[in-house]
């Protein structure tokens, strides 16, 4: 019997799963929405009116749903290298920029005060757990060090890191700038995925 390939544009993705398809469904343009709604239902961080700080916001599914939640008083401000091409709300602003940039001005043109920084920024991965762990560590750095700047008193990190033997000692260095500190796992994860959240509240 003869089989016949399906056309590109219906081969089936390999990583599509529930999540993926509730996301197309519901507006958002990547499934990673789900997580931070996890994180938001459980720790609450992010309210009606707040500054939130988007690290690696691309496709833009965590700027979407934190608008929705900061209502047009707030204010969400996304930073990647990668363009954002979905329709955004008018209190949402997405820069194409290096969170390693040095550039003070386009710093200034992030601004601060920040109630909340999310970060979900993950590096390239090779397939080498030990080198994804050491690459992804060094951007959770980077994302806590923006956090420390830029984050109003008695705000929140919420910071994705591929878990390896550096984690424990990060998550003692963040505890110390927070009062409280929560590492969470969203189901949204996939179940392969060694990816988990370091989650900062109340900036001291």
């Amino acid at each position: 019997m003869k089989k016949y390939m399906k056309p590109d544009g219906f081969r089936k993705n390999p990583w599509s799963d529930h999540y993926t398809h509730l996301a197309r469904k519901t507006g958002y343009p990547a499934r990673s929405v789900f997580k931070l709604q996890e994180i938001q239902r459980k720790y609450r961080l992010i309210k009606k009116g707040h500054r939130i700080l988007d690290l690696g916001c691309a496709p833009g599914s965590w700027m979407m749903y934190a608008s929705e939640l900061t209502g047009d008083r707030g204010l969400v401000v996304g930073l990647d290298l990668k363009p954002v091409t979905v329709s955004l709300a008018p209190h949402v602003t997405a820069l194409v920029m290096d969170v390693f940039s040095e550039d003070a001005s386009a710093w200034e043109a992030v601004g601060s005060g920040f109630n909340v920084v999310l970060s979900d920024m993950a590096p390239d991965t090779t397939g080498a757990k030990d080198v994804d762990a050491i690459r992804s560590l060094q951007l959770s750095e980077r994302a806590f060090s923006i956090a420390r700047d830029r984050l109003a008193s008695g705000g929140s990190f919420v910071c994705k890191i591929f878990f390896g033997e550096d984690v424990k000692a990060f998550s003692e260095i963040v505890r110390k700038a927070f009062s409280q500190l929560k590492l969470f796992k969203p189901e949204a994860i996939r179940k392969a995925s060694r990816e988990i959240y370091i989650i900062g509240m109340n900036k001291l």
